[in-house]
């Protein structure tokens, strides 16, 4: 006898979790749900869609809606959902899995007359601090705002020398400003500020430089740009899609085909894309909202416009009216790696309340400042599995925990191949991988390891080498730039951070060798020798413009490659950027139609480079994969190894770049992220609440201490990728700086600090100590 329908959907419920089961038991209204990493919370969240879908017979004309914020997410949780549907033999409809992005644009571009956004003839474009339109804006800005840009030049201790004046010149042209109006367009759109209303709340600041003011001015300009070209942004998606649901009948509309709203990774929303959501999960006077993230995986709010704050006060608001769900139990990991993230987690949020404790008694402002919210980590602890669970936790290899405090980083890259040799080859069906902090801690560890595939048949996966791909033609478009216009300080200055970035030449102040482009390319025989890296860098960028002279125009880009040393899978993108281009330019072959068609191809995005295999490229079993800790998100591994914790790293410093020093001790685009992140707060929890704005050196603290939690939550993502072994380490000597570090051994080592949890774990877990 089959089945019922309420029979299967009991046996459904049953098969989760009790805090799993607590999603499926949704019957409307708001919903927080706090999950632990490795709780299983795609699985419950498709789990809880299918049921709803069954429960309330939604179809195409009143839907489920599942926001997540990546197109591999959304599809990843849309197929988990059509296949609960397809176990329970219902219909695979009533349902709509988008990303925020995609949602936004659904609606703005039914309505172009309402979201005023015309998506047939706009381009949308990604903006980067190095973008044309985020250039332009600033050049702008510095013809309208004469007297502005004179105190930004003078800052500091300026005697007025003609060298030092252009010197600051170039910084500000081509890194302070362009950092600044890329972090405050980023912040204040996604926060649904204008730039107009950023100007009124520059009236709330006392500084010298009145950065607010600066960054409305560059927000301003950022705008009309935009407006001139046709271009859109991402966020212009979201505010255009709220403009449309302003009008009371289309509102009405959209709000009758939406059942309710999930939203995934709510952690990551911004206060822009939580108000889209909750407008269209509005019912009858009823928000049929449930929200899924875990605030302590928010890794992405230093670089991104993301911040968990939102996700942890909306917990606390369902809290109150007992809508908050706990996922607090994982399968993922082995008890030892599990007692380590939960021991780490708590000693970091004790240390932040005794240090909040210590500044309020200095700061009697802050007596009352709740120090709840202020905690990098929520506290929630990860709990074991029971022993009958369908995922139990595995059982540790080794010490599960192993703690090594190697000579130096070359012995640790030693440690590192031997175990994975040792535990690959007794188990060819697990994985590893090796988290790092920065791109070139992995390209260092990549080159020593690189005979476990020739040698022992272990495949090596380096992602990082994967993602520069992506950057080949703008590295292409900038050099051939340089090579058209030397004389331009612009271009030869990003030509020079092309060479540095890649290896070729050593770190330096590159404002120096830019500001006069004659002196540096030919000098004449009064000006005094230069140092070795000058020198250095003189004759690379002399081989590029013989280059101009010697080679035919279609032969620059494979020449170019050469230069920048690519290998592999970058020589195969390059020589397919270099098919395409050549075909384009076929009939006009010169080097101005060259540079033109690789602009219009960098500016729309529309290169694929070549990948190679993609099917489990991550995860593949017998590999050794060598990731980011932020690319690691929402992966695991059998075996992982974190080495390089050392505390300038991981935390990490206060760091202002010596080029801009002459402005203060901060950064402006920190500044003002921290101003306006006050600001967007103070909204948030009452409106008509005095905002008290930090002033530069306090905003510059609060960047520093926002940064610092956020380090640590990277640690703590990066520990709970494990389920068999976590192997971490921090080498008492190592590169002063990862920038300028080559591995050749032509650098240095120094004494180096461990991260401050490495101690303090290595007292907790003394077993777990390998000698």
């Amino acid at each position: 006898m089959s089945e019922t329908l309420s029979e299967q959907l009991k046996k459904l419920r049953d098969s989760l979790r009790p805090g799993q089961q607590q999603l499926a038991d949704w019957e409307g209204g708001k919903m927080a749900v706090s999950a632990v990493p490795g709780a299983g919370k795609s699985h419950s969240l498709s789990v809880a869609a299918a049921m709803a879908i069954a429960c309330y017979q939604l179809h195409p004309r009143k839907q489920l809606i599942i926001v997540t914020y990546t197109r591999s997410a959304a599809a990843g949780i849309k197929a988990k959902i059509k296949e609960r549907l397809k176990e329970l033999k219902l219909p695979q409809t009533g349902f709509m899995v988008q990303t925020l992005h995609g949602l936004a644009l659904n609606i703005a571009s039914r309505h172009p007359e309402l979201s005023q956004l015309n998506l047939e003839t706009s381009t949308v474009i990604i903006p980067t601090p190095s973008h044309r339109v985020i250039r332009t804006c600033v050049e702008k800005w510095i013809i309208n705002n004469p007297l502005r840009y004179k105190t930004l030049l003078e800052g500091n201790q300026f005697d007025g020398e003609e060298t030092e004046r252009l010197r600051r010149q170039s910084v500000l042209r081509t890194e302070v400003l362009p950092q600044l109006a890329y972090t405050i367009i980023r912040e204040a759109k996604s926060s649904g500020l204008s730039a107009q209303q950023v100007w009124e709340f520059n009236e709330l600041t006392i500084d010298s430089y009145e950065i607010l003011a600066v960054a409305a001015g560059l927000y301003e300009q950022y705008q009309q740009v935009m407006r001139s070209l046709d271009f859109i942004d991402y966020d212009d998606m979201i505010l255009g899609s709220l403009q449309v649901l302003k009008d009371p009948t289309i509102r009405q509309f959209w709000q009758q085909q939406v059942f309710a709203v999930f939203e995934d990774e709510a952690q990551d929303s911004s206060p822009l894309q939580e108000r889209l959501i909750s407008v269209l999960a509005e019912n009858n006077n009823e928000t049929n909202l449930m929200r899924v993230g875990d605030p302590n995986q928010a890794i992405n709010s230093t670089f991104t416009t993301a911040d968990p704050v939102y996700f942890n006060w909306f917990c606390e608001s369902c809290k109150t009216e007992d809508k908050l769900a706990l996922m607090n139990q994982a399968g993922r990991s082995s008890e030892i790696i599990i007692k380590s993230a939960n021991f780490m987690l708590n000693w970091v949020n004790q240390q932040w309340i005794i240090e909040a404790k210590k500044h309020s008694k200095n700061n009697s402002l802050n007596n009352k400042k709740n120090l709840k919210y202020d905690t990098p980590f929520r506290q929630q602890d990860i709990n074991l599995v029971p022993i009958n669970d369908v995922q139990p936790n595995p059982e540790s290899v080794g010490q599960g925990l192993e703690i090594y405090r190697p000579d130096d980083i070359y012995q640790t890259v030693d440690l590192i191949g031997q175990r994975v040799l040792e535990l690959l080859t007794q188990n060819p069906d697990h994985n590893a991988a090796i988290l790092v902090r920065e791109n070139r801690q992995g390209r260092f560890l990549a080159e020593k390891l690189s005979y476990l595939p020739r040698e022992h048949k272990i495949k090596l996966y380096e992602v990082g080498e994967v993602e520069r791909f992506s950057q080949i033609p703008e590295e292409i478009l900038k050099l051939l730039q340089f090579i058209d216009r030397p004389h331009s300080p612009d271009y030869l200055k990003t030509a020079l951070e092309i060479l540095e970035k890649r290896g070729l030449i050593s770190a330096q102040d590159l404002n120096i060798l830019a500001t006069y482009p004659e002196n540096f390319l030919y000098p004449s025989p009064l000006i005094p020798q230069p140092k070795k890296p000058v020198l250095e860098a003189r004759r690379y960028c002399c081989n590029l413009l013989q280059a101009k002279l010697e080679l035919p125009t279609y032969q620059l880009i494979p020449f170019l490659g050469m230069t920048l040393k690519y290998t592999g899978a970058e020589l195969a993108t390059l020589q397919k950027l270099s098919d395409k281009i050549s075909q384009e330019i076929i009939s006009n072959s010169s080097l101005k139609s060259m540079i033109t068609a690789l602009k219009e191809l960098v500016n729309t995005e529309q290169f694929e480079s070549v990948e190679e295999d993609n099917d489990n490229r991550y995860t593949a079993k017998n590999q050794l994969t060598i990731i980011t800790m932020h690319k690691a998100k929402g992966l695991d591994w059998d075996y992982v190894f974190i080495p390089f914790l050392h505390d300038d790293v991981l935390p990490g410093k206060p760091w202002v770049p010596t080029s801009a020093k002459f402005l203060g001790p901060f950064t402006l685009a920190e500044v003002a992220r921290a101003q306006i992140r006050t600001i967007v707060h103070s909204q948030y929890i009452n409106p008509d609440q005095k905002i008290n704005i930090p002033q530069p050196i306090d905003a510059w603290g609060e960047a520093q201490q926002l940064k610092k939690g956020e380090e640590f939550r990277l640690l703590y993502v990066a520990m709970t990728r494990a389920k068999r072994l976590l192997w971490m380490s921090a080498a008492k000597q190592g590169p002063f700086r990862w920038s300028v570090f080559k591995g050749d051994g032509t650098v240095n080592l120094q004494t180096k600090t461990p991260c401050p949890i490495l101690p303090i774990l290595m007292d907790r877990f003394p077993n777990s100590v390998m000698h």
